[in-house]
Order: structure tokens, then C-alpha cells, then sequence
């Protein structure tokens, strides 16, 4: 049975808590037993950390009823997906090798959103390695779509986007190497955010260094832009870091489009969408148009798919990260990971490399394309849904485990910012439109999927 907690913004949560009108502990407690419940049917945690979150709740309540400052997220409910590092607690990247690793500390996105108030409830599953664009892994097996459970809610954020999508917490941090917030976001209809590289600091690093990032993941544009503004920020622990000022992401939600030029791609020159895809995709560019914004077809955005450029980075680098446990511990892992990373750690050098300086010429193109618009709106993935149990689409069968998806990957080579916000349904599913900005241009991709999203309709789950 729903709660009036289960989908109310964070946004409205913190201030009701503040307002002493909830408590934490009752919205913990809640949340935490929505979780349990939901384990069975959606499987979205590895690890709920029931003693932890609710101490943490007590001292949350405590403050409020001693008139102390608060966070912008105080007593709010969030989760941490598995590739993440939550001190003193499992850290096993959905990976029977590494079952028995511990944290040794928080990773900085986990510590903000603790110093923002926010409570922490558990970890989310993760295919293994962040390396497929579904939901299941060797370690905890299928995680499944609250929108119909014999669909999966994507990779490799799975658990983070079951449990917002679900009602379980409002707020959940996800990570994206080639797409792994804005995938799930987009089977499970929520708002996700790939922040400009670098935004939110990565530590300890990961074994895609220069591909990863981490953002928000919730059910509102604004709900997501508060837990960025809280993840955001300069760590000198991250050698990549952003040490410039965070842009007003709030201000941006309610700043409008109008006048914004937006170069609109169905394909970007390569992808294969579904046919329901394209149509409510189209429709999205027309609602930019009648608020006010220059929409302009440009097909051809990249002069061919830079999928083999992602290949080579992303699995080359995990494979060699790894390659202690493909020889060793083989058996352990997911067969299809396996089988790919052998592919990508075949490369030799010069072809590497090769790959290295047309990631460069990439970014360029981007940087040129982008003098000229403010936003690209595309489809953020070529179908509105897929089954459990599978890898790769049957029609999209020529692709491998991330390339199928088309979208999100070119955006983590060149590592500027973009978010899924849901365009509408297809047979009952949530089907993504993807906002891409120029480098550092957070505040324009925020504007741009609030303003847009502010012309929905709510959507959620049947029977939620």
C-alpha cells in the first residue's frame, strides 16, 4: 500500500521535515520497509543498511527539533549504487570476485550528500563492472522494471532506477561510463543528469577513469538538480576535477527556453530507433518549438558511429584492470563480460592510440557544433523497452552490450553534460528524450529538461 511518501519530491520532503511536519525517522522507516517488500519483486539492493540509516534518522530528527541548520537534503531518503564506496560496507561491484571486498571510506558524491543531510539506506544493484546496459550480474541477479517486471530497468545504475521509479527513495546516485544513469533513467521514466566530467568527483578511481562519471538520479528535473548542486563541487583526491564554480542549477529550472537554438537528430547519422521512438521524440521537439526555442534538423551529427572510439577506452580499460581476475577467477564472472573485455584487450597499441586522437578530433566536432546551438535533443536509446534476461535488443542484434544503445556513449568521450527526462509512452513504458550541452553547460541542459518536463503529465508505475 502506497504511503504519501513514496512519491513525493525530495524537494517538498526536506521542507516538510524542516517545517516539523514529518519526521526522518518515519520517513526512513518507510523507506526502508518499502525496500524489504519490493526485494522479492524488483530486487534493486545489494545491501539496505537498516541500523545505519535509521541512527542516522535519529540524529537527523534531533536536529530538526533542536532549531539546528539544516541541509538543502536533510532527512531525505537516498542510495548509493554498488560502484560506489560507502565506508565500512560491502563494495563488490555486482561481482562474485570482489563479494568480500569492504570500503574503506565514502566516496566524496556519498559524503556531500551525508553532509547535505540526506540519509543513506543501502546499496543498489549494478550489472558487474558497470559493463552492460541491463540490469542483472553473477552477484545478485535480475533487477526488474517497476513499470513491468519482466522488462529490465537497464544498466548499469538498475538498482538506483528500480528503487526511485518504485518509490522506495526520491533521490538515488547512479554512475555513467557510456550511459549507465541515462539508460535505466529512461526504462524506468525518471530524470537523470551525466554531469560535465569531472563535476562530481570520482574516488576511489575507477577502472574507466576517463569515461566515468556520477549524477543524479530521481523522479523530477529539480529533485535531480538539488542533489547535483549538492554532489558538485572541486576534491583534489580527483585528478580530473571541475575547480570551477557550480552553476545555479535551481535558478536554471525555472529560467525557461525561450530563444535557445537546439539542433534536434534522430539518428546523429548512425543510430537505428524503433519506430514509436522517433514519433514521440519528434513530438518533443515540436513542444521546444512552441516554447519558444530554434529547432533545427541536423542529422548527421558525428560523420560515423564512435562506438569502436568507446570501445577501445571503456573495455580496454577494465580489461586491464581485471585481467588478474579473467585469468584467475573466469569462471566467476558473467560470461558475456568476459567474452567482451578478451575482445578489447586484443587491441595493440598503435590501433589503441589511434583511437585516442580521434577522440580528440570527436571533441572538436562537438565543440564547433555547439557555436552554433545551446542544446542537441535526440532519443535517449532506440527502443522503449527490453526483456529480462536479455543483453542486446534481437533487431540490434549486430551490436554488443553497450553499442546497442546508440545515444549516450559519444557523450562520455567528449564528457560534456546531458540528461534524460521521459517524453511519453510506448505500450505502457517510458521512452527518454536526451538533452546534450555544450562543455561545462549543466545550466542549459537543466533548463532545457525542466522546461520540457513542466509540459508532461506525471507519470508513474501502474499501481503505484
Amino acid at each position: 500500500m502506497s504511503s504519501e511518501f513514496d512519491f513525493m519530491t525530495a524537494r517538498e520532503l526536506a521542507r516538510r521535515i524542516a517545517a516539523r511536519e514529518v519526521s526522518p525517522v518515519e520517513v526512513t522507516r518507510r523507506a526502508l520497509g518499502r525496500a524489504e517488500a519490493t526485494q522479492a519483486s524488483l530486487n534493486a539492493f545489494v545491501l539496505i543498511m537498516d541500523e545505519q540509516a535509521l541512527t542516522a534518522a535519529r540524529t537527523a530528527e534531533d536536529a530538526v527539533m533542536r532549531g539546528a541548520a539544516l541541509g538543502p537534503l536533510h532527512g531525505v531518503p537516498f542510495s548509493a549504487k554498488d560502484l560506489v564506496a560507502v565506508g565500512g560496507v560491502p563494495f563488490c561491484f555486482g561481482s562474485r570476485t570482489m563479494a568480500d571486498n569492504v570500503a574503506a571510506a565514502d566516496a566524496p558524491p556519498v559524503e556531500r550528500m551525508k553532509r547535505a543531510g540526506a540519509i543513506l539506506i543501502g546499496k543498489t544493484t549494478t550489472s558487474e563492472f558497470g559493463c552492460k546496459a541491463v540490469g542483472d550480474c553473477p552477484l545478485t541477479g535480475i533487477t526488474r522494471n517497476p513499470w513491468n517486471p519482466a522488462k529490465t530497468p537497464g544498466g548499469s545504475s538498475a538498482g538506483a532506477a528500480a528503487s526511485v521509479a518504485a518509490g522506495i527513495t526520491p533521490l538515488a546516485i547512479g554512475t555513467d561510463g557510456g550511459g549507465s544513469i541515462r539508460i535505466p533513467c529512461s526504462f524506468t521514466g525518471l530524470a537523470g543528469i551525466k554531469p560535465q566530467y569531472g563535476r562530481v568527483p570520482v574516488w576511489p578511481t575507477t577502472a574507466a577513469p576517463t569515461l566515468s562519471h556520477v549524477g543524479p538520479m530521481a523522479r523530477t528535473v529539480a529533485d535531480a538538480a538539488l542533489m547535483l548542486t549538492s554532489m558538485a563541487g572541486y576534491d583534489a583526491r580527483d585528478p580530473y576535477a571541475v575547480a570551477g564554480p557550480v552553476p545555479d542549477l535551481m535558478a536554471a529550472c525555472d529560467a525557461g527556453v525561450r530563444g535557445l537554438r537546439i539542433a534536434y537528430s534522430r539518428t546523429y547519422g548512425y543510430a537505428k530507433p524503433d519506430a514509436d521512438v522517433v514519433a514521440l521524440i519528434d513530438a518533443a521537439a515540436k513542444t521546444f518549438e512552441t516554447l519558444g526555442c530554434i529547432v533545427e534538423p541536423v542529422e548527421a551529427v558525428f560523420d560515423s558511429d564512435p562506438v569502436e572510439i568507446w570501445n577501445a577506452e571503456f573495455y580496454a580499460s577494465i580489461g586491464t584492470r581485471l585481467a588478474p581476475i579473467l585469468e584467475k577467477q573466469r569462471d566467476l564472472l558473467d560470461p558475456a563480460v568476459a567474452a567482451t573485455l578478451d575482445g578489447a584487450l586484443q587491441q595493440d597499441l598503435r590501433s589503441y592510440y589511434t583511437k585516442v586522437f580521434e577522440r580528440f578530433a570527436l571533441r572538436e566536432r562537438m565543440r564547433v557544433l555547439f557555436e552554433h546551438y545551446d542544446l542537441l535533443l535526440s532519443p535517449t536509446l532506440p527502443v522503449a523497452s527490453l526483456d529480462v534476461g536479455v543483453n542486446v535488443p534481437a533487431h540490434l542484434s549486430d551490436r554488443n552490450l553497450v553499442s546497442w544503445v546508440y545515444y549516450p556513449y559519444p557523450f562520455n568521450l567528449t564528457g560534456q553534460p546531458a540528461a534524460t527526462v521521459c517524453a511519453g509512452l510506448s505500450q505502457g513504458m517510458p521512452v527518454g528524450l536526451q538533452l546534450v550541452g555544450r562543455a561545462l553547460g549543466e545550466y542549459d541542459v537543466v533548463r532545457g529538461a525542466a522546461a520540457f518536463e513542466a509540459t508532461q503529465p506525471v507519470r508513474r508505475p501502474r499501481g503505484s
